[in-house]
């Protein structure tokens, strides 16, 4: 164990907290009179709760006052997810606990925000793990979690510093989610403007297809021999065949025949049913590569669609829907034909319309890309700042 800086101490959690397992719900206390709601540890996240699914149980006068919730108290997680925490702010006037939970209600020398924080530094590191107890699930037992030392700076005003550093940085953190989302909006937005869209048949831009790719058996593959995209190959949307593709034996016809090129649309034609369907436009290739059987490639015409727009609507919720509900089933998979893929509905947008939806979109989705990867870099300096903190070393 590290010696702490000057100004620090360890204190035992039992030390620090009043400490209360709340009450065991029973068939008495489902059915009895003076129902009360209470909090159970699926209603406890970290940071948060949740009041969607409150249930309530009878308590006595004793019990009220024994396991009514305060603001200020802090609820932990007893079984499951050990030491999950989140505090309680008097969302509700008259609420209590079940047995659960943990309630920790301080006896003046922490504060509660700098415990919440300390919660989950110590989760991350795993260091409940000689307290817990293992049955069907963990558990952390009071007597347990008790005995557990939290490094803490003696004088509240600087443990409330740290509160403040570190709720400065989840601040950040959040605004960059709701940026986030107000995006993932968007994109939905600009999405559902193409239902309004009047449509044709995925027909009237073909120029070629859909044709079925070619089957081998497995003695066929050869780690020297041409790269094939099979259904594991990509995800639906944007996909790179340039590498991690398995290679087999063909003859100089075959490659030719089965031989992808840049723009050509793949859309897999048996798979479950949430994804049969599922395309991609192919991109820059390095090599001859050629496409299995369980899919169907076509090629559009280049003055009726551009093949990143096809990709795009084809992801969409119309086309998806559309191949659903024509989808053959048969025992762990579905299936669509030629003729399904030709009907699929396609809007009558030129292509200038296209080429516009999809800078519209371009420029949200590197908007949200570039926000992600803030988000990531914001994480791993709180993450360090949080360590240092809270371990005494900042």
């Amino acid at each position: 164990m590290s010696e702490l800086p000057s100004g620090w101490a360890r204190t035992r959690v039992g030390d620090l907290f009043d400490m209360q397992i709340g009450k065991k719900l029973n068939k008495e206390a489902s059915v009895g009179l003076e129902q009360y709601e209470y909090v159970t540890n699926k209603n406890v996240q970290w940071n948060l709760i949740r009041f969607d699914e409150l249930n309530r149980m009878s308590f006595s006068a004793a019990e009220r006052n024994r396991f009514r919730l305060l603001p200020g108290d802090l609820l932990v997680t007893e079984g499951g997810e050990v030491g999950r925490t989140a505090i309680w702010e008097g969302q509700r006037s008259d609420c209590y606990f079940q047995m659960s939970l943990h309630r920790l209600r301080t006896r003046g020398a922490i504060e509660p925000r700098y415990m919440l924080h300390y919660m989950s530094y110590a989760a991350r590191h795993g260091l409940f793990v000689d307290g817990v107890s293992q049955t069907s699930i963990a558990h952390l037992p009071q007597d347990k979690f008790a005995e557990h030392l939290v490094p803490h700076p003696v004088e509240l005003t600087e443990q409330r510093r740290i509160v403040d550093i570190i709720d400065a940085a989840s601040a950040q953190e959040r605004a960059i989610e709701k940026s986030i989302a107000k995006l993932d909006k968007l994109r939905a937005g600009l999405m559902g403007e193409l239902d309004s869209v009047e449509c044709g048949t995925f027909e009237d831009v073909l120029s070629y297809g859909p044709q079925n790719g070619i089957y081998k058996p497995a003695s066929s593959y050869d780690p020297e021999g041409t790269p094939i995209v099979r259904i594991d190959s990509f995800k639906g949307g944007p996909s790179d065949f340039t590498r991690n593709l398995l290679r087999l034996s063909l003859g100089a016809s075959e490659a030719e025949r089965y031989g992808l090129v840049t723009g050509d649309i793949l859309i897999n034609r048996v798979n479950s049913l949430e994804l049969v369907g599922k395309s991609t436009a192919v991109g820059d290739l390095v090599e001859r590569t050629v496409f299995e059987s369980n899919m169907m490639r076509c090629k559009v015409l280049p003055g009726r669609a551009v093949p990143a727009f096809v990709e795009t609507w084809l992801g969409g919720r119309a086309a998806k829907a559309h191949f659903r509900a024509r989808a053959k089933s048969a025992i762990s998979q579905a299936s669509i034909n030629g003729s399904d893929i030709r009907s699929c509905p396609f809007p009558q947008m030129d292509v200038p319309g296209q080429l516009r939806f999809l800078g519209q979109l371009a420029a949200v989705r590197g908007r949200q890309q570039l926000e992600t990867a803030e988000l990531a870099k914001l994480r791993d300096l709180k993450r360090g700042l949080v360590d240092d903190l809270l371990s005494g070393e900042a």
